[in-house]
């Protein structure tokens, strides 16, 4: 004999249509934000592919102006987590750019983690906010 271990449909609140709108804009500017930082981090990896902190620094900002709309929402997090990922790679860049002058190849391959380090961080975010999820960082 098999047991059914499902739970029955639970009622399903509804979602107030602004606060729709709210999330559905969040999202196209995560999106947004995400795609930015993922061409940047893949051109950092790629030999020659850099496509210039222009695109970086526009992620940035958008994040900035942005994420105060986001407070109280999930999508908070994801506006943490990419804040602090462009922050600690920028800090991890000027910290190892020494390396370059005096010797190149292990400032290119502490760039190269860097870099490798900051692709996973994007991917990773960019998976979670596409299945809705919150990012989990500290506070």
């Amino acid at each position: 004999m098999t047991q059914d271990f499902t739970t029955p449909n639970q009622p399903v609140t509804p979602i107030n249509p602004v606060d729709m709108e709210k999330l559905q804009s969040l999202n196209t500017v995560g999106t947004i934000s995400y795609v930015l930082h993922l061409l940047v981090a893949i051109g950092a990896v790629i030999p020659g592919g850099q496509f210039g902190p222009i695109l970086l620094i526009a992620a940035l900002v958008l994040d900035m102006l942005k994420r105060d709309e986001a407070q109280g929402t999930w999508h908070a997090s994801h506006f943490q987590w990419r804040i602090r990922t462009v922050l600690i790679a920028g800090a991890l860049y000027l910290v190892t750019a020494p390396l370059w002058l005096l010797f190149l190849v292990p400032g290119w391959i502490a760039w190269t983690v860097i870099s490798i380090w900051f692709l996973y961080r994007i991917v990773t975010g960019f998976m979670a906010m596409n299945k809705g999820q919150a990012m989990e960082v500290s506070a």
